[in-house]
């Protein structure tokens, strides 16, 4: 899930594996205002979308993350960059539809699962592991890597969150300040933040978020508020919530 800053009041999602390549509009309220076809794109396991500058300019790009694989048996993942839409509101066909360029993407330590991204302020990727069976591991390719049509990356650096077996402390979603200066983590259960530069990323707290089922994103509303996303599980609809969370 990615807010909108072309559009106020607008997040950017996507339904899990099973559905198209679409992308949704909607209201903070959960409303459907527009969605947007993903050609060029395959719809395998699609798990983030995030919103940052696009590689080759400061238009901003929607990237979508087709990276999920519980398995971890895909040899490579995919992501999807489309320009985000200037208008939601068109009558034409044609205009619900978003070419997108793909970038192959292979691990250099095998397949991970990964289930959040990021774009930084300066356009770099990051990618966070679900941290299923060992430590929550970052990947990040730099702007300029993600001119090109394939990458290769090898691991970034490990995040200082003790692992936990309990389901409990899993990635699911991610994301980077406006002010670009803090990176969040978040999992099933709680929030992590961590102080963002080009050297790495140091902890410096969290959020504890006890009582949310399948809770799948994150991201800034602005430097100190939170939309979290969840989706529908165990016969409970999916929602959206904005919370105040300090580290």
């Amino acid at each position: 899930m990615a807010v909108s800053r072309q559009h106020p009041g607008i997040l950017w999602t996507h339904n899990d594996s099973g559905d198209g390549p679409f992308l949704y509009a909607v209201a903070m309220d959960g409303t459907l205002l527009a969605r947007f076809e993903v050609r060029n794109a395959a719809a395998v396991d699609w798990e983030d979308v995030a919103l940052g500058p696009c590689p080759r300019s400061d238009d901003p790009c929607l990237y979508v993350g087709d990276t999920g694989d519980n398995l971890q048996h895909r040899k490579s993942v995919h992501i999807y960059v489309v320009p985000e839409p200037r208008t939601l509101s068109t009558e034409a066909p044609r205009d619900r539809v978003l070419e997108a360029r793909d970038i192959r993407l292979r691990y250099e330590d095998g397949p991970q699962d990964v289930e959040a991204l990021a774009i930084t302020a300066q356009g770099d990727l990051l990618l966070a592991t679900k941290g299923r069976a060992g430590p929550i591991t970052l990947y990040r390719a730099m702007r300029d890597e993600l001119e090109g049509g394939s990458l290769r990356l090898a691991p970034w650096l490990t995040l200082d969150a003790a692992h936990q077996r309990a389901l409990g402390r899993q990635v699911t979603g991610a994301a980077v300040s406006p002010d670009g200066n803090q990176l969040v983590i978040r999992t099933y259960a709680e929030i992590l933040f961590f102080v963002l530069d080009r050297n790495g990323a140091r902890p410096i707290g969290g959020c504890w978020l006890g009582g949310w089922e399948q809770g799948e994103a994150v991201d800034f509303l602005d430097d100190s508020t939170l939309v979290l996303t969840s989706e529908s599980a165990f016969g409970r609809d999916g929602r959206i919530s904005k919370v105040r969370c300090t580290p």
